[in-house]
């Protein structure tokens, strides 16, 4: 059985704060198998990932911002468009021959494609269940129901931003170490997940760095008008 962190950024994220090298080293220490790198709308961290020598496998990632909220991309290393409709970048990345993760569907402030569109549920490979940035849990707590009552697989990450939270969430996966074999016991359901719950201090400070550097963007963006 295989312990691996679905959901992890890097520096190359815009709101990551560790680089490639923190986050390989914390994986090892978390004793983690592996993790699958997915910083927003870019593959420029995982392609140093996949130069860095480490006990930890790295599977390729990207999180996509759709139109409707973030969108697991595994199994690749390239740019998949951003701003597109979520049901029509599930189809362009599995024609590249990805797997889809929603991640965090009902999580409020989070951009979760379940509040906005049921049909980005259906489409998908997978549901994150467990986001270890949460306040209370019930975000969690719903999309494990739906995604049980749709017979999805059921996978759990760390969202980490920074190395120190690196595997706070967790997906088990009954398979070999090496990513095709994992990515097809995830198709197939052979996982199970859970974890820890980020500090809220840090979840909230993050939020709060978030929110003031999207105000700075729109700031700028009026200014130049």
């Amino acid at each position: 059985m295989l312990v691996c962190d679905l959901h992890v950024h890097t520096r190359y994220s815009r709101d990551g704060e560790s680089s490639v090298e923190e986050i390989l080293k914390k994986a090892e220490e978390a004793g983690l198998d592996a993790i699958a790198i997915t910083d927003h709308d870019t593959v420029d961290g995982v392609k140093h990932a996949l130069t860095v020598p480490s006990k930890v496998l790295v599977i390729p990632g990207i999180e996509v911002s759709t139109r409707q909220g973030h969108l697991l991309v595994l199994g690749i290393s390239e740019v998949v468009p951003a701003g597109l409709d979520v049901v029509d970048t599930v189809n362009i990345a599995r024609g590249m021959g990805a797997l889809l993760i929603l991640p965090h569907p009902y999580h409020i402030w989070r951009h979760g494609v379940g509040r906005k569109k049921k049909a980005g549920l259906a489409v998908v490979d997978a549901i994150e269940v467990f986001n270890s940035r949460y306040i209370v849990g019930s975000a969690n707590s719903k999309a494990a129901r739906i995604a049980r009552r749709m017979g999805k697989p059921c996978v759990g990450g760390s969202d980490a931003h920074n190395a120190k939270y690196v595997g706070y969430g967790r997906t088990y996966v009954d398979a070999e170490k090496n990513v095709p074999a994992i990515l097809d016991a995830i198709r197939a359901g052979n996982v199970s997940c859970g974890g820890k719950k980020t500090p809220l201090r840090t979840y909230t400070r993050q939020s709060l760095s978030n929110t003031w550097r999207k105000i700075r963007r729109i700031t700028r963006c009026v200014q130049l008008r």
